[in-house]
């Protein structure tokens, strides 16, 4: 045989690296079913990035025949607006591509068991989504085991996992929306921030002390509330902001879902949007535009980031190395009739 043809890879160096006896590697080729399901995920992804083509006595592997198939996405909550958007997006951007998307929740807990490994295992999805805040460093090493290519998408709650990511430019935004009610007169402006574990929460939080400080104004802490970014959190926060001795004529949500329980404060204490109070959200999911006022919010690009996940897993597939760190997507202020100068509330 000439020295110039490639050498074959073999069963033996497949069962090797994927550190497996060539009787289970056969196995898999032959479509066996009698294989646990997170080793056969391992053997096939093995199979794919060694580029292994079968001899005729062979099946070739399933997973190289793969048109279609599935993408998993994983959440803590998938009942929020942006669940709901993110599925949007990555469905949209899975239907060309003949691909199934599998909506999955993860328990919180440290006694949510393996059950969802070995339920992602028996699917062998062509890659997860991971829209998760709550993931532990073991979590992040069993999903390496399992060999299937993995994103994860904002908010997470620790960049520093060995996982890629894709998220929105959370710092950028609150600076955003902070200058936005500054430009309009405001001085007292209340934020009500996400979780703070989590980093998107941080960020956004960041940006709004920072323009403060570079407006020159004094960030007053008492005008700041730490909420879970739901709707009862923005409700019960946005009235202790509301009773105190100087309360904000201004109040920046965390999200649109807090922003909406502002509102719900503001008409229980008998004030108007934007005559008494102006409101800034974040994440500009499709509600927004239907309360009124309509919301003025920073658009975070939720579909977009899920198009982009399922994109990126996809041209994996094909060949393309998976980008190394974070890919952040801009984020964009948009003004509806929720923000009014502070000289219109005063007038009044």
């Amino acid at each position: 045989m000439s020295d110039s043809i490639e050498r074959r890879v073999t069963v033996a160096d497949i069962a090797a690296q994927a550190g497996v006896s060539r009787a289970t590697v056969s196995k898999v080729l032959n479509g066996r079913s009698d294989v646990a399901p997170a080793t056969r995920v391992q053997i096939e992804a093995v199979l794919v990035t060694q580029g292994y083509i079968p001899t005729k006595r062979t099946k070739r592997p399933v997973i190289a025949e793969r048109r279609g198939g599935l993408m998993e996405m994983l959440f803590n909550d998938p009942s929020t607006p942006w669940a709901a958007e993110m599925i949007r997006g990555a469905e949209e951007a899975a239907r060309g591509a003949r691909v199934g998307i599998v909506v999955s929740v993860l328990d919180s807990g440290p006694g949510r068991g393996q059950q969802w490994l070995e339920d992602i295992a028996e699917r062998s999805p062509r890659g997860i989504i991971l829209a998760l805040s709550e993931l532990t460093a073991a979590d992040h090493k069993r999903i390496a085991k399992l060999g299937v290519p993995a994103l994860l998408v904002d908010p997470v709650g620790d960049s520093d996992t060995g996982i890629p990511s894709i998220g929105a430019g959370n710092w950028g935004g609150g600076m955003a929306a902070t200058q936005h009610l500054i430009d309009l007169g405001h001085r007292r402006i209340g934020m009500i921030t996400g979780p703070m574990r989590f980093l998107c929460s941080q960020a956004r939080l960041a940006g709004y002390r920072a323009t403060l400080e570079r407006a020159g104004i004094t960030a007053d802490d008492g005008l700041v509330e730490h909420g879970d970014f739901h709707y009862s959190s923005g409700l019960k926060l946005a009235l202790a902001l509301l009773d105190r001795p100087e309360p904000p004529t201004a109040i920046f949500a965390a999200n649109d879902e807090q922003a909406l329980g502002v509102y719900a404060a503001i008409q229980q204490r008998g004030l108007r949007v934007p005559d008494d109070l102006s409101v800034v959200g974040f994440d500009d999911v499709p509600m927004s535009q239907w309360v009124t006022p309509p919301l003025t919010t920073v658009r975070q690009p939720i579909a977009e980031l899920a198009a982009l996940a399922v994109r990126t897993l996809l041209a994996h597939q094909d060949g393309t190395e998976m980008p190394e760190g974070r890919v952040e997507l801009s984020t964009k202020l948009v003004v509806r009739g929720s923000t009014a100068p502070l000289a219109r509330r005063r007038a009044r």
